[in-house]
């Protein structure tokens, strides 16, 4: 960029709201669950759990060991606003399984084994806003199952393998009337039907009435037959004549092991071909398993051939070449005591260091790596009531760090030099900028010549080049997001992002030569976005539940983005050049982040950290590890 360049420092006018600091609640909370003042995440229980707080606002549910969901199971939390499920095995739904929840208002049952669920299971639910039933086992739904939930804004039923036959023609006139946004996703069969789009089909071409016994056209002999759990026998390519082990459909996908014509059925796990491999040239081919199911996959085979097995022996007996590396994983490393809103890295003096805005404590918090005993430590903290942003900046020998307050004005501290420590220097224009919800860095060109038009509410930006010239990029849930460019001294507005309301933050990333975006939405869907040259057009969505960050960061030769939730766990993905998508890799947890807000990289002493920083708990360090079976 020509010239000598100024550093704007950018604060946006908007509320967050303080509140009162967090503390442990003062409720009881089952032991299979991690509670918040007024949230609850439960993990593996065998049964419902109970003995909540009576005022508990928000309940997940993963994974538990209940097979369906009776009539009233919620009547000792009726104070719920919001309810999850998740990766349960519950197959049914009962009439009246939400009884008593008057006020809530969220209710998603997604990634379950749901195979029906009755009429009147959503009966009472007077307040519901949201309702996802995404990815589960549903080939139909009752008709009237949305009777008397007139407050319904969203429906999410993406995911299913619908059978669009007769019994799916009500839904589809049910669609156009509602004043609700449904996504519907694809149709499973029949076969002439099978991956169109619900939404695209017509009701006036189903034939749905008879006379006589027979069955209408489109329905067969298969109407009313109670759906059988779907199963797939595989059996390992690597061991002839080894057991078969069985294994839910809904989990696997076709594997297909190099130099081998057949197909095994296995779980999904994120596999990569080593690019030194020789036997991969021209053959290679992405594998994948969740990560959540490694060790249900472990147990299953292992229960075959005692003792249990070892990695390398568990891919041996799946036939896996020892090429295929598994992919990074993050484990947990260092737990820093405080809520942190916002985590920000830098290099002063060739050393990494990191800084915390820990608006309860009221401070900036810098850590550096101890080399002694191999952790994170504290080495200077900076005096910040209310802070919700700590800028680091560093200028050869002089650190300089922006304290953006919501009470009392921002400041500017800095460090002449190594060994001397932070003083503030400057109070930020106190009678101006007041309550800011985030702080920027750019470098410009030319000096700053009017401020832009004023936001309201949550405002989030995002500084990144387009074209060679510096862009910003302006979202609040008040409005869509806005593009400028720098350009003549001032910011110009270039276009806005029409399909993208109720944005909280942004983020950008670059690969392979493109700028994507990730929107952050807290309920319904992030998205992810590329730049086309004249716009950003969509990509990718992917679900939100709590979402307040939606964090891309390059880690090694990956580039992740993490998807952070309130009310489950936090999503980490990763971009898979061939598709040019995010696909899943990982959660964090158990125990989930407690309402995580930002995530940073950080390189130290040949490892690679990830930290966490939570409003709602503390701030949490994960480490990346990495096996290489070539050693």
């Amino acid at each position: 960029m020509g010239g000598a360049g100024i550093l704007l420092l950018l604060l946006l006018l908007a509320e967050v709201g303080a509140g009162a600091a967090w503390r442990p609640p003062k409720g009881k909370c089952p032991l299979s669950c991690s509670c918040s003042k007024d949230s609850a995440l439960c993990e593996g229980s065998p049964d419902l759990p109970e003995s909540f707080s009576p005022t508990l606002l928000s309940l997940s549910l993963v994974r538990i060991g209940v097979t369906q969901l009776k009539a009233g199971s919620f009547l000792r939390v009726p104070s719920l606003h919001l309810l999850l499920f998740t990766f349960n095995s519950f197959s049914t739904v009962e009439d009246d399984a939400f009884a008593g929840l008057s006020h809530l208002q969220y209710l998603f049952i997604e990634d379950n084994e749901i195979g029906s669920i009755s009429k009147n299971a959503l009966r009472g639910l007077r307040s519901l806003t949201h309702l996802s039933l995404a990815n589960n086992h549903l080939e139909t739904l009752p008709r009237f199952l949305f009777r008397g939930l007139e407050t319904l804004t969203h429906v999410d039923l993406r995911g299913n393998p619908f059978q669009c036959d007769c019994r799916v023609l009500w839904l589809l006139q049910w669609i156009p009337s509602v004043n609700a946004s449904v996504g519907t996703g694809a149709c499973a069969g029949p076969t002439a039907l099978a991956h169109m789009q619900l939404r695209h089909l017509d009701p006036k071409t189903f034939k749905c009435r008879t006379i006589g016994g027979g069955f209408p056209r489109g329905v067969g002999g298969t109407a009313g037959v109670p759906r059988r759990r779907r199963e797939i026998r595989g059996q390992s390519p690597g061991l002839t004549g080894s057991p078969h082990f069985l294994l839910p459909a809904h989990r696997l996908v076709p594997l297909w092991v190099l130099g081998n014509a057949e197909s095994a059925a296995v779980m999904k796990w994120p596999w990569v071909l080593s690019s030194q491999s020789p036997q991969s040239r021209g053959k290679q081919r992405m594998i994948r398993i969740r990560a959540r199911e490694m060790n249900t996959m472990r147990v299953l085979i292992s229960e075959m051939c005692k003792p249990r097995l070892s990695h390398e022996d568990l891919w041996g007996l799946l036939g896996l070449p020892d090429f295929l590396l598994p992919p990074p994983e993050l484990s947990r490393f260092q737990t820093v005591g405080e809520s942190a809103l916002g985590v920000e890295p830098f290099s002063y003096q060739g050393e990494p260091h990191v800084v915390l805005a820990q608006p309860f404590a009221g401070r900036c918090l810098i850590l550096s790596w101890d080399y002694g005993l191999q952790r994170f430590r504290l080495e200077e903290e900076l005096s910040a009531p209310s802070v919700v942003s700590c800028k680091p900046l560093v200028l050869g020998l002089r650190l300089f760090v922006l304290a953006a307050r919501l009470w009392g004005g921002s400041q500017l501290w800095a460090r002449p030099g190594p060994g001397l420590r932070l003083a503030p220097t400057q109070a930020l224009a106190p009678k101006r900028l007041l309550r800011p919800n985030d702080a920027e860095l750019l470098w410009l060109d030319g000096s700053p010549a009017s401020c832009l038009h004023a936001w309201h509410r949550d405002t989030d930006a995002e500084a990144f080049e387009l074209d060679g010239r510096p862009h910003l990029l302006l979202a609040s849930a008040s409005q869509r997001p806005v593009l400028f460019r720098w350009f003549g001294g001032r910011f110009e507005r270039r276009t806005d992002i029409p399909e993208a309301e109720d944005v909280y933050a942004t983020r950008h990333f670059q690969a392979s030569g493109d700028v994507f975006l990730c929107l952050t939405r807290y309920i319904g869907d992030s998205l992810v976005m590329r730049w086309d040259g004249s716009m950003f057009r969509l990509l990718q969505q992917l679900p939100s539940r709590g979402a307040h960050v939606f964090q891309p960061l390059l880690i090694a030769r990956d580039q992740l983005a993490i998807l952070g939730s309130d009310f489950a766990f936090s999503q980490v993905f990763r971009l898979e050049p061939d598709k040019g998508l995010l696909e899943p890799l990982q959660e964090l947890g158990p125990p989930a982040l407690v309402a995580p807000r930002a995530f940073a990289h950080i390189a130290m002493a040949g490892r690679r950290f990830l930290f966490a920083a939570c409003f709602k708990g503390p701030t949490q360090i994960y480490q990346l590890h990495e096996l290489d079976l070539s050693a």
